[in-house]
């Protein structure tokens, strides 16, 4: 396992940008349908979706702007320069990770896919679990009994909320840090969101192809407004944490 996460870790940028193009794939069969849900079933994928992909972005937000992880990797290969072990990582190993899987899986009920429910969340969780076997190889290796004794009281996947509120009152959330490190991720996010909701459901602007149209020219205007001007500021040195 520890060699193939090696080789999703190389990859795994342009993996999740396939797992999220494939959330436009022509969803047969429904998730929800009207048949076992009644007429308004639509209201089911798009509140459950957007609950959980919008939890998933907020671990992201906590985990980067209270403790920041360099484990991007180097060479295209895992690394990391230390064991970060405060922040949202003193409660969870891996919660950009789990902040990943949450958007992906959420994204991916909102898209009311049963085959992207049932084939590709799997596949994306089993991508994942080896690249986490990988990290963990490289970082026992590296940091020896002190990583050793960080696994014995931080689990690898599901957060321990005890002691959460002491965590996010004695630490300070660094908003540049979050704008800085996940603009372009937030951009793509919510950029796909509003696709799905337009495209993937016409009872929301009551089956009127102009009024989608409409609303979706405003709204990606805006967000790529917004990503331009985040941009410029990045550039002039103003979100330096």
């Amino acid at each position: 396992m520890v060699k193939i996460g090696n080789f999703f870790f190389k990859y795994r940028n342009w993996l999740f940008i396939i797992f999220y193009a494939l959330l436009f794939v022509p969803y047969v069969p429904q998730l929800f349908t009207a048949k076992n849900f009644g007429a308004h079933y639509y209201w089911y994928p798009i509140i459950l979706g957007l609950f959980i992909t919008v939890l998933g972005q907020a671990i992201r937000a906590a985990t980067i702007g209270l403790a920041y992880i360099i484990r991007g990797g180097k060479n295209k290969k895992v690394y990391a320069e230390e064991l970060v072990t405060t922040g949202i990582f003193a409660h969870c190993r891996n919660p950009l990770y789990v902040g990943n899987i949450l958007m992906l899986a959420g994204v991916g009920i909102l898209s009311n896919s049963l085959l992207y429910v049932v084939i590709m969340i799997p596949f994306f969780l089993f991508v994942y679990q080896a690249i986490v076997l990988a990290e963990e190889n490289f970082l026992r290796n590296k940091f020896g009994e002190q990583f050793n004794n960080y696994c014995a009281r931080v689990n690898r996947w599901f957060p321990n909320l005890k002691g959460m509120g002491t965590t996010f009152s004695s630490m300070h959330f660094n908003w540049k840090r979050y704008i800085n490190k996940e603009h372009t991720t937030t951009f793509i996010w919510l950029c796909g969101i509003i696709l799905l909701l337009l495209f993937y459901y016409p009872q929301l602007t009551h089956y009127n192809a102009n009024l989608r149209n409409t609303l979706l020219i405003i709204f990606l205007g805006v967000l790529v407004i917004i990503y331009i001007f985040i941009r410029i500021i990045k550039k002039s040195g103003k979100l330096n944490a």
